[in-house]
C-alpha cells in the first residue's frame, strides 16, 4: 500500500483501482472501524466571538508566562520517567533477600545455594541474599535453626544478640528474648558477643541469658534434641520452658503460683503433649490442667 493512499482515501480522492488495492490492505480493517467511531464523535459547541471578547477584556500583563514543551520533548520526559520506573523496579526486585520462616509446631530445611542446610525449628525465620551468596555467605537469623555448611569462604550468622562465623562446620544458634545459645558440633565456631569473641570448639556451648553469660556443660548428642523431636533444657529457667512448649504445640501456657525463675533441667516430647506436660511437671513438681488450647500449670497447695 502506498503511504498517501489512508490520506487520499479519508478525502475521498482515491481512484476506483487504487480503493480495491486499499481495501485488499491488512489495515484496512482498523481504519474503516476508526473513521466509523470518529464519525460518530461531536465537537462541542464554541462561540468564538464570545471567547474572542473575554480574551481582550484580561489583563495580558499580568497573566503567567508559560512555555509550552514541545509534544516531543514531553513524550521524551515521561519516556525517561517510565525508564527510571523500571530500571529500579529491576534493582529493587533483584536486591530482595531470600526469607523462610515456620509457624508454631512446625520446623522446616531450607537448602542454601552452596548447598549448606539449615533446619529451623518452631517459630523461626532465616533470611538471606541469593545474588549475592558467592561473594558474602551471611544468614539473618529469628528463633532457632541447626546449620550444616558446606566448606568454602567465611559464613556468619547474625542475631540481633551477636554474631556467629565458621568456615564449614555443624551448629546450633537459638535466638530468642532474652536467650541466645550457640553449640557447636562439628569444627570450630566464633561467636562475637558486646564485642568480644568467644571460640567454641566441637562439643562445647555458649549461653546467654537476661544479658548474663552462663556456664554450660558439654553437649551429650552430636546434634541438637529437638533435631529429634525434644526439646531439652539445663538449669533454663522455667519461663523458658514454658516459652518452647508453646512454640512446640501452638498452645497457650498460663501459671498460678509457679516460681518461673526455677531452673528446670530435663527434656520433653514435641510429639506428645500429654507426656510432655508430665515430663515438666513432676520434677518441677507442680500441676497441670489442660482445657482446648491452653494448659494452666499451677503449685500443689494452690486452691482450685
Amino acid at each position: 500500500m502506498q503511504e498517501n493512499y489512508l490520506a487520499k482515501w479519508l478525502n475521498g480522492e482515491l481512484s476506483e483501482e487504487e480503493l480495491s488495492e486499499f481495501e485488499k490492505s491488512d489495515a484496512y480493517a482498523s481504519y474503516q472501524k476508526l473513521k466509523e467511531v470518529s464519525s460518530t464523535l461531536k465537537a462541542p459547541e464554541f462561540d468564538v466571538a464570545q471567547a474572542l471578547e473575554s480574551f481582550k477584556e484580561e489583563r495580558l500583563d499580568t497573566a503567567p508566562k508559560v512555555i509550552a514543551l514541545h509534544p516531543f520533548k514531553k513524550f521524551l520526559r515521561v519516556a525517561a520517567v517510565v525508564a527510571i520506573m523500571i530500571a529500579g523496579s529491576y534493582f529493587y526486585l533483584n536486591s530482595l533477600d531470600e526469607s523462610f520462616s515456620t509457624q508454631l509446631a512446625e520446623r522446616s530445611e531450607v537448602i542454601l545455594p552452596d548447598n549448606s542446610e539449615i533446619i529451623l525449628n518452631a517459630d523461626s525465620k532465616v533470611t538471606f541474599s541469593e545474588k549475592n551468596w558467592a561473594e558474602q555467605r551471611n544468614v539473618t537469623l529469628s528463633g532457632e535453626a541447626f546449620f550444616k555448611v558446606a566448606k568454602g569462604k567465611k559464613f556468619t550468622v547474625s542475631t540481633d544478640h551477636g554474631t556467629v562465623a565458621v568456615l564449614g562446620t555443624q551448629f546450633n544458634v537459638e535466638n530468642r528474648e532474652n536467650f541466645f545459645e550457640v553449640t557447636c558440633y562439628e569444627g570450630l565456631v566464633a561467636v562475637i558477643y558486646n564485642n568480644k569473641e568467644t571460640k567454641l570448639p566441637a562439643g562445647t556451648s555458649f549461653l546467654v541469658i537476661n544479658g548474663k553469660v552462663r556456664d554450660t556443660s558439654k553437649p551429650e548428642r552430636v546434634e541438637p534434641a529437638w533435631v529429634n523431636n525434644e526439646s531439652s533444657f539445663e538449669s533454663i529457667p522455667l519461663s523458658y520452658v514454658f516459652d518452647e512448649l508453646e512454640r512446640q504445640y501452638n498452645i497457650e501456657v498460663n501459671t498460678q503460683n509457679v516460681d518461673e525463675n526455677l531452673l528446670f533441667t530435663g527434656t520433653f516430647s514435641n510429639t506428645d503433649l500429654n507426656m510432655a506436660l508430665k515430663s515438666i511437671s513432676t520434677p518441677s513438681r507442680i500441676n497441670y490442667e489442660i482445657e482446648g488450647d491452653n494448659v494452666l500449670f499451677y503449685a500443689e497447695k494452690t486452691p482450685q
